[in-house]
């Protein structure tokens, strides 16, 4: 096991209700919305988080402090999530966990081929889930095996950040996006929905993302046209 994991979780061993006691989360997402939902996770847990908005952002907190796991979005504003995992994997030392998130299932292989050692495929709102890919990635000396989990809870992240997220999505389609712009876009729409459980949303913007050149104008407004309607009736509507 790692020294410095070794020594913080001697310092705050986890318990049965806490299994990831002790531990500091380093999440790199974009979407406020999905954000809050892995700070609720991150808090019914008991791991400590902080967030990093863009690759740059994320640099900025490595260089300051090592995090025990970093869950890295796959698309993010300033390039790909998958550089980001491929620096880490590379790096001395590890960090101990390494996992991909997206709302794109289809690109879990390229998060574990580029060295994560796990995959959340959005939405990420069960304790279960959350805390059983974290626990599965630690080292074999550092993972509470005998910690049961007390219950399943779901977390209901706050709507107010649905909205901002799709304020920020109506404003990149309202200033007519290049194809980079446009990707970045689906990608960032497709998880915010599905996180939202908003199935014709998330299956427009995927659209926007498929290969074969720029998507029609048409689906653009498309697109552009439900995210107004969601911001007219209010995200708690959703």
């Amino acid at each position: 096991m790692d020294d410095d994991l070794s020594r913080f979780l001697a310092r705050r061993p986890p318990t049965a209700a806490h299994p990831l006691l002790g531990l500091t989360v380093l999440l790199v997402e974009d979407s406020r919305f999905a954000s809050e939902a892995m700070r609720l996770l991150c808090l019914r847990s008991g791991a400590r988080i902080r967030r990093a908005d863009c690759l740059r952002s994320a640099h900025r907190h490595l260089q300051a402090y090592r995090p025990t796991a970093v869950i890295v979005d796959v698309g993010l504003p300033d390039g790909s999530g998958l550089d980001l995992i491929r620096e880490l994997a590379a790096a001395t030392p590890r960090v101990p966990v390494l996992l991909g998130t997206s709302g794109d299932p289809d690109v879990a292989q390229a998060a574990k081929d580029a060295g994560a050692s796990g995959f959340l495929e959005k939405p990420v709102e069960r304790l279960a889930v959350f805390q059983q890919a974290i626990l599965s990635a630690l080292p074999a000396d550092a993972s509470p095996r005998m910690l049961a989990l007390v219950t399943d809870e779901q977390v209901s992240p706050d709507p107010m950040a649905l909205r901002d997220d799709l304020a920020l999505a109506a404003d990149l389609l309202g200033s007519s996006p290049d194809a980079d712009a446009i990707s970045y876009v689906a990608h960032f729409l497709t998880g915010v929905a599905r996180v939202a459980h908003d199935a014709t949303l998330a299956t427009a913007a995927a659209g926007l993302a498929r290969p074969g050149g720029r998507p029609t104008d048409a689906g653009l407004r498309h697109v552009s046209g439900l995210v107004r309607e969601r911001l007219s009736a209010g995200a708690g509507a959703l």
